[in-house]
């Protein structure tokens, strides 16, 4: 089996959680999916598993962090293009995400940074590796 990374956040509404996910690209796996958690695909090697808080309790082994008031993390997802930063981020705000900056352009690096209901900020970005400075 290859290296895959799963992870895992906690949302006060599945429903819209699933919408907002789906939207910006990833597919739900059914398999793992029911009521309490929904297993979403990003690529072969990267999955989000989004539950209801008490679904997400029953791993936790200590209280669960107020993601709308404090930044629990950052995740980052690369896209093949600029292009595709701003449609995975332009979907992600039509389905009610929030951008809290502006794009960011680091030359050989544009991202642009997303929040979902829950306070969850995602980087969506591009790197261009042939624009990178050299040392």
């Amino acid at each position: 089996m290859k290296s895959q990374v799963f992870i895992n956040l906690p949302v006060t509404n599945l429903e819209k959680s699933a919408a907002l996910y789906t939207k910006m690209g990833f597919t739900i796996n059914p398999a793992f999916s029911d009521n309490s958690a929904k297993c979403l695909v990003w690529s072969e090697e990267i999955f989000l598993m989004i539950m209801t808080t008490d679904r997400f309790k029953t791993f936790a082994t200590r209280p669960l962090a107020d993601t709308k008031n404090g930044l629990a993390g950052i995740y980052a997802l690369s896209v093949s293009s600029l292009a595709k930063v701003n449609e995975v981020a332009g979907n992600a705000l039509a389905a009610g995400a929030t951008e809290p900056k502006p794009l960011q352009d680091h030359g050989f690096m544009q991202l642009r940074t997303i929040e979902d209901a829950d306070g969850h900020t995602w980087e969506i970005f591009f790197m261009d590796m042939t624009k990178l400075p050299q040392q």
